[in-house]
């Protein structure tokens, strides 16, 4: 770009699905100099700091991919119908070998700040070694829930056993064979570790904040001949049809309303998603149980009828059930065998509502009302969603406003993608994106199209920096919640919502108007000239104008 010299062209932050993804279309397709810093020391992104037990993906492994190489799509075999983590870790290394994609990576390398230089018109990043780079651009791809959030319980510290985030495993693994342990949370990675440990450790003790809605996800593996004969002939179709779907997956989105049928009809209808399982019991069975409360009742109520037919103990079933929220304004949650777990012998619940943790002792927790002796806690408690990576470096735009202080109140962006007074910062599934409310390839591979086909527009005028304007942001935001406004999301607390985090502002984060409508309203934005995108002067400009 006339005007700037820098180190790199582009600056990515992560080697997850969205790093992988952003350069290589940059250095491929656009021909940049793009410098990628990764923390850990291999490619994998959540996969490869996600190592717990039973970790795996909740979207299909088929279409939860890159879909930029054909041979690849036809080459790759997934091996499950949800992929597990090592398997995707397996996926992201082959494409990063494959590709070579490894020689522009810093590895063990975090980055601790980005400043904007408005003498140079381009970002200064700093490392965790001391290092600095410029670069034109700075793209995010640290992902929306990478951050873990451990709870400020009184007495951590002195416990003498071995205490664990599911978000952050041992690379080596934990061995629970003859052990005491302790699950704090029973959001997705506690509906998925739980039923593994409960199968190794002598003893476990499950503490849960809010029972869940799950589905089962009938794992199995995937047909081959399904896969030669149906997905791999018809690649193109399945990823067009998810990429302008609700939720970026290849589903037919049924229209049937739940109020339309039979209370007999209403059922067989369930169980025939139940026996399918997956998403596609929420997606296939009426569009209506997502938005209406009445309708959503006949599903919230058809899965408190399972759990009370597979719980055997009265007294556990009570404690299972959720009734303080609708199905589905949480994350849906897929399981395989988690309400059968609490029929185990070496398995006990305590309802943190009832009896909450006062602190944790040097060989166990106590609760108001109970003490407890561990050799293992592993807390499943989830992450400072959306926000929480971004916030652990210190990120600077104009003047020198920080990312912390713009996103005081709640983050505030444009599509997700950019963010007003932060030039040439772009972030893939960032706040105000479909992102976690989706099948995230598909949105992650949108927003790298969008990124790359915006820089590409810049370099044609020769401009130097794009941002949004202020209004734009604004009316975007509003928009964000508007539409949330319109769903059960809201009548959750929820990570959505940042009510995990204490302290946290309570704002919806994603874009709830689905994966589909979001892209076409990028696609519009894109061909009117990127409305609502505030331009800087190309270098002729200033030279014109003595600048």
């Amino acid at each position: 770009m006339p005007g700037i010299r820098t180190d790199y062209d582009a600056i990515v932050i992560g080697a997850g699905f969205s790093g992988l993804g952003m350069l290589w279309r940059l250095r491929e397709e656009l021909g940049l100099n793009v410098r990628v810093f990764e923390r850990g020391d291999d490619v994998g992104g959540t996969w490869y700091w996600n190592r717990y037990p039973g970790a795996r993906c909740d979207s299909e492994s088929y279409i939860y991919c890159f879909s930029f190489s054909e041979d690849l799509l036809q080459d790759w075999n997934w091996s499950g119908k949800y992929p597990e983590q090592p398997e995707i870790l397996r996926y992201l290394q082959h494409v990063a070998d494959r590709f070579d994609l490894r020689r522009d990576i810093q590895f063990e390398t975090r980055v601790t700040a980005a400043h904007w230089d408005e003498e140079t018109s381009c970002w200064r990043v700093t490392t965790d070694d001391g290092e600095t780079a410029t670069a034109q651009h700075l793209i995010s791809g640290i992902g929306c829930i990478s951050t873990g959030n451990i709870p400020d319980i009184p007495g951590l510290e002195s416990f003498r056993g071995a205490w664990h985030h599911t978000g952050a495993w041992p690379h080596e693994g934990v061995d629970f064979t003859g052990k005491r342990v302790a699950v704090i949370g029973t959001g997705s990675s506690g509906v998925q570790s739980i039923p593994v440990i409960a199968e190794q450790a002598e003893h476990l003790t499950v503490f849960q904040r809010t029972a869940q809605y799950t589905i089962p996800a009938r794992h199995g593996t995937v047909d081959r001949k399904f896969l030669e004969e149906q997905v791999k002939p018809n690649y193109a179709e399945i990823l067009e049809k998810a990429r302008w779907s609700a939720g970026g997956i290849d589903v037919d989105f049924t229209e049937r309303l739940a109020s339309e049928v039979t209370e007999e009809e209403r059922r067989a209808i369930y169980e025939a998603g139940w026996e399918t399982g997956g998403h596609r019991f929420i997606f296939g069975s009426f569009r209506d149980i997502t938005t209406d409360l009445d309708s959503n009742f006949t599903a919230s109520e058809f899965i408190r009828n399972k759990i009370r037919a597979t719980v055997k103990d009265p007294a556990m079933v009570e404690k299972l059930l959720p009734l303080d929220h609708p199905l589905g304004s949480k994350r849906a949650l897929i399981d395989t065998n988690y309400f059968e777990t609490y029929n185990r012998d070496n398995v006990a619940l305590v309802d943190l509502k009832k009896d909450p943790i006062v602190r944790i002792t040097e060989t166990g927790i106590d609760t108001e009302s109970e003490q407890f002796d561990f050799d293992i806690i592993v807390f499943a408690t989830g992450f400072d969603a959306m926000t929480g990576s971004f916030f652990r470096m210190d990120i600077r735009g104009e003047g020198g406003y920080e990312l912390k202080d713009a996103w005081a109140e709640g983050p505030k962006t444009y599509l997700g993608l950019q963010v007003d007074r932060f030039p040439n910062f772009f972030m893939i599934t960032g706040p105000g994106s479909p992102s976690v409310l989706s099948n995230m390839p598909v949105s992650i591979e949108q927003h790298i199209e969008w990124i790359a086909d915006l820089i590409a527009d810049m370099r044609e005028r020769g401009v130097d920096t794009v941002q949004p304007e202020a209004k734009a942001q604004a009316d975007w935001v509003q928009h964000v919640n508007d539409v949330a406004s319109q769903t059960l999301y809201m009548q959750a607390n929820s990570w959505y919502l940042g009510a995990n985090i204490p302290g946290k502002p309570r704002v919806f984060m994603p874009y709830a108007g689905g994966v589909g409508p979001y892209r076409q309203k990028c696609v519009e934005i894109a061909e009117a000239g990127y409305t609502g995108f505030d331009f800087g002067e190309s270098a002729e400009e200033r030279l014109a104008g003595g600048g």
